[in-house]
């Protein structure tokens, strides 16, 4: 599937309502599955899933991985967006939280976030949510950040939720 995601184009920093982006997520979620259907490289889900979610979401400014490069180290992964931050502690952050508590992180105003890391001053909203391989280990965040304020739904995080399950493994409670 190389024509990528067949939806409506939109100007990259549309904010859509919630209910307008929760049924543009569902919309593509058969063509992000059939783009990675049969793949098992993890690097190569992470830079198909970041490309393809890029495509669906146009809110956001960023939008890719943090590996688990280490027992409470995140390294920059595959993304789309400009220049992200290479390394972030467990301690630091939005994505160091979501890798701490391995829980989805909403955030709908990061200066009200104690500890935000500014890679992008111009983000304002983020979404954060854990990868878990099939064992159940961290191995990954997916991080997605948006320019306005409240760039993201509880309904967008649980689709995205629900895909990473399928794509990498267990879901933990």
């Amino acid at each position: 599937m190389s024509e990528g995601i067949l939806l409506p184009k939109l100007d990259r920093g549309t904010l859509l309502s919630p209910p307008e982006r929760a049924t543009r997520l569902r919309e593509a979620l058969p063509q992000i599955r059939a783009a990675v259907a049969g793949e098992t490289d993890e690097i190569a889900l992470q830079a198909t899933l970041a490309c393809l979610l890029w495509e669906t979401m146009p809110q956001t400014n960023w939008c890719g991985f943090y590996r688990r490069v280490a027992e409470r180290e995140l390294a920059v992964g595959p993304y789309q967006g400009g220049m992200g931050c290479l390394r972030i502690a467990f301690e630091r952050g939005v994505c160091g939280a979501c890798a701490r508590t391995e829980a989805i992180q909403l955030v709908p105003d990061v200066h009200e976030f104690p500890g935000h890391i500014a890679c992008d001053d111009a983000t304002l909203s983020e979404l954060v949510l854990p990868v878990f391989d099939r064992a159940g280990g961290l191995i990954a965040v997916l991080d997605l950040d948006c320019a306005e304020l409240n760039g993201f739904s509880w309904e967008e995080a649980d689709l995205l939720q629900a895909l990473l399950h399928e794509v990498f493994g267990t879901l933990k409670n």
